[in-house]
C-alpha cells in the first residue's frame, strides 16, 4: 500500500467582485489530479509557475481545504479528519517552504522555532531534553547546536532552509512536502541542500513530494516525476524515462529549456506561443491546445485521459 494516496484531487478558489458577494466563478488551481508516493520514495511535482504545484503540496498537508477527491495516507483519509485528530497525524507528514526568509518567525530563536513543534506534540518531557533534542536536529542539517540561541536574520539563506528541514524532522515524519526548498538559494548552496535531503532520506527512510519548476534538480533528487499543466497531470513516469524520452508536447517544450552545458548539443529549443490559459475559464478539450504545436482537430474539444502507456509511464495527450 503506498505511504500517500491521492484520488482525483480538486482544489477550487470562488472568486468574489466583493467580500460579502457572491462567487462569479472559481479559479480551478488544481482539477482532478491523482498520483501516489511509496514509502521512502522522492515524487517530483514540475511545471510552469500558476499550474497548481504549491496548491497540490498545500492540500497533501490540509493546510488548504480540498475541494473534492480523497488524500489518504498510511490507508487513512486525511480529509475526513478535523482538530485533535489531524493534528495527531500531522506528525507523520510536514513540510518545508520556499522562501527561507519568511517561513521563519524573526521574533523567535532557532531553538524556540524548532522547539514548538516539540510542545505541541509533546515529544519532550523537560527542558534538558528539549534541549537536547534541537541540538541533535540542529546537528543533524549540518548545524552547530549552539545556533539554537541565535536569530533568524543571523544566518544565510541556505542556512535558514537547513533550519526549515530542522523544524520538519523535529516530529519524526514520514513524509516532507518540501515546496521549492532550494529555489531562492544560489547553486552551490542548493547542491549542498540536496545532497542534505538525499542524505536525511537514507538514514531516516523518509518520502519527498518535491515540488520545483527546476527540472534538472528534479531529475537528480527523484524517482519518479509528474508534470502538470493548468492544474492537471499531463505525464507522470521514471525520472530518466521522462526527462530522457519526454511523449507530452509541453514536457518536451520544459526540458528544451533546461541549459545544456555541451556548446555543441544540436537540442533545440521549443518556444510556445501564447500565454498560459485563466484557470478561471479553461479552454475546452486538452487544455495545453491553444499553445501546442502539434494540436489536431479533436484536440480542442476532446478532454484527452491520462493513459498507461506502460508500466508505470502515463501521459494525457491524444497524439502520444
Amino acid at each position: 500500500m503506498p505511504l500517500l494516496e491521492v484520488e482525483h484531487l480538486r482544489v477550487h478558489f470562488p472568486v468574489k467582485p466583493g467580500l460579502f458577494a457572491r462567487p462569479r466563478g472559481h479559479v480551478r488551481a488544481v482539477d482532478d489530479v491523482s498520483f501516489a508516493v511509496e514509502a521512502g520514495e522522492t515524487v517530483g511535482l514540475v511545471g510552469e509557475s500558476g499550474c497548481g504545484k504549491t496548491t497540490v503540496g498545500r492540500a497533501v498537508v490540509r493546510l488548504l481545504e480540498p475541494t473534492g477527491g480523497s488524500i489518504r495516507f498510511a490507508g487513512e483519509d486525511l480529509t475526513a479528519l478535523r482538530g485533535a485528530a489531524l493534528r495527531e497525524r500531522r506528525r507523520q507528514f510536514q513540510m518545508i517552504f520556499q522562501d527561507p526568509f519568511s517561513s521563519l518567525n524573526p521574533r523567535l530563536t532557532v531553538g524556540d522555532s524548532i522547539g514548538e513543534a516539540l510542545d505541541i506534540h509533546r515529544l519532550a518531557a523537560d527542558r534538558t531534553e528539549r534541549r537536547r533534542r534541537i541540538g541533535e536536529l540542529l546537528a543533524s542539517v549540518g548545524l552547530d547546536p549552539a545556533a539554537a540561541d541565535r536569530y533568524p536574520h543571523e544566518f544565510s539563506g541556505g542556512q535558514r532552509q537547513r533550519i526549515g528541514i530542522a523544524r520538519a524532522l523535529a516530529v519524526e515524519p514520514r513524509l516532507i512536502v518540501g515546496d521549492e526548498p532550494v529555489s531562492a538559494l544560489d547553486v552551490s548552496v542548493q547542491a549542498q541542500v540536496v545532497n542534505l535531503l538525499q542524505d536525511l532520506q537514507r538514514e531516516r527512510g523518509l518520502a519527498y513530494l518535491f515540488i520545483s519548476h527546476d527540472l534538472a534538480v528534479v531529475e537528480h533528487l527523484s524517482h519518479r516525476i509528474l508534470v502538470m499543466y493548468l492544474g492537471r497531470i499531463v505525464e507522470s513516469g521514471p525520472a530518466a524515462d521522462v526527462c530522457g524520452t519526454p511523449k507530452h508536447p509541453y514536457t518536451q517544450a520544459l526540458l528544451s529549456a533546461v541549459p545544456v552545458v555541451d556548446p555543441d548539443s544540436k537540442r533545440s529549443r521549443i518556444v510556445l506561443s501564447g500565454d498560459v490559459p485563466s484557470p478561471i475559464q479553461p479552454p475546452a478539450g486538452c487544455p495545453f491546445h491553444p499553445r501546442c504545436p502539434v494540436a489536431e482537430a479533436r484536440c480542442r474539444t476532446e478532454v484527452p485521459p491520462l493513459h498507461s502507456l506502460e508500466p508505470g509511464r502515463q501521459v494525457a495527450c491524444h497524439l502520444a
